[in-house]
């Protein structure tokens, strides 16, 4: 179990008041909290874990943890951090993005002790009126305040009045929760505090922030779907293992620190030896967390088997294609890129190779083999009979 010190340290990029949140965990009162998610894509990745593994810290300390999905925001698009406005989402998207979210949350949180909410709930039925008072609280200036807006004025780039309008909706999110505490990434602190404002105005108790350190993916930006960089919750074993692997020697500590449970003692000792062999404990603590310690054993003898000494993992699926099929067809179809996009990149890029050999084209024909694309992903190619 985390104590009080760790629960307002570890993986936290800020607290807002720091003494409130103090005051709140010395008293030994079970807190109300909660961490709110829209579900615009399919699947959660590390990113999303931060602040859940921080909810179940809290959770695992008794505390009352509220996950809430933004099943109305999500319709809406958070601007936060965006240089576009992003495109809105239809209910059915949302629907069925939710039970995804749901699923995958099960490898981090205790459902059975959790609540979970949805904000459409309460957001849909909110008059005019309603509406006027929660703008009441704000001013135009302090909207204008926020760095991406400020960065598209500069550019002349749109700004619509909805995206005003969506940190006083996640406010109103806390209105109705009634919190202590609400959790979330670096990049949602102005939402959070919009929040903490209006539990104020409202009278409500009041609640402290508690923001979780963002981490950057595969490639050393923001993790994020949009620049496919992600390492995914039910990314296979194996391919989880390798992405790991080639993150940057220098995010490791954060890594460490956010994504796994190894005490941060033991973390400073294992960053004190070979970088190789601590980024190796570090893939193999992740891959434990979602897919199991055996799961994680073979994931690096594989990765071993490729990288390390040069072979081919033991366990390359097998694929039938008809004769004359379209190479981006096959690679799309096999799933080794998500799409045809991706694949006249990759390939363009020399990141494609059949039987060793880089494919310098994309009319060249497929043949019988093994299909590779970068380091980690491979299929075997036999023609259908």
């Amino acid at each position: 179990m985390a104590s009080p010190s760790d629960l307002l340290t570890r993986a936290v990029e800020t607290v807002v008041p720091r003494d409130l949140a103090e005051q709140k965990l010395k008293s030994g009162k079970k807190l109300r909290m909660y961490w709110g998610i829209d579900p615009t894509g399919t699947r959660i990745h590390l990113g999303h874990a931060v602040p859940l593994r921080k909810m179940r810290a809290f959770q695992d300390a008794g505390h009352h943890v509220i996950l809430l999905i933004g099943s109305f925001t999500a319709m809406v698009g958070d601007p936060s951090g965006r240089d576009e406005l992003r495109q809105p989402l239809s209910a059915e998207e949302v629907k069925k993005n939710c039970e995804t979210y749901l699923d995958q949350a099960k490898k981090i949180l205790d459902m059975q002790t959790i609540e979970v909410r949805y904000n459409h709930e309460w957001l849909e039925k909110l008059t005019f009126k309603d509406i006027l008072r929660l703008t009441s609280s704000f001013t135009v200036q302090q909207m204008l305040r926020r760095d991406m807006f400020v960065k598209r004025m500069g550019e002349e780039a749109p700004i619509s009045l909805t995206e005003f309008m969506y940190p006083l909706m996640v406010g109103y999110d806390s209105v109705m929760l009634d919190v202590d505490c609400e959790l979330g990434g670096n990049d949602q602190l102005f939402n959070m505090l919009c929040g903490r404002t209006l539990q104020t105005a409202y009278g409500k108790r009041e609640k402290f922030v508690l923001t979780t350190r963002l981490i950057e993916g595969t490639d050393g930006r923001k993790m994020s779907k949009t620049y496919n960089n992600c390492v995914y919750l039910e990314d296979e074993p194996a391919d989880m293992f390798g992405k790991i692997m080639s993150v940057k020697d220098d995010l490791m500590a954060t890594y460490f620190e956010c994504c796994t449970d190894v005490p941060m003692d033991a973390m400073r000792k294992i960053l004190k030896g070979s970088p190789r062999a601590a980024k190796a404990r570090l893939a193999r603590e992740i891959v434990a967390l979602y897919h199991g310690a055996d799961a994680a054993s073979k994931a690096e003898e594989s990765f071993n088997r490729v990288f390390k000494n040069k072979g081919l993992p033991a366990d390359i699926p097998e694929v039938k294609v008809k004769k004359g099929a379209s190479l981006i067809d096959v690679l799309v179809s096999t799933k080794l890129v998500p799409s045809k996009s991706e694949a006249r990149r990759v390939i363009g890029q020399g990141g494609v190779k059949l039987n060793n050999k880089v494919i310098q084209s994309i009319e060249q024909g497929i043949e019988e083999g093994i299909l590779q694309v970068g380091k980690r992903k491979f299929v075997k190619i036999a023609y259908e009979i």
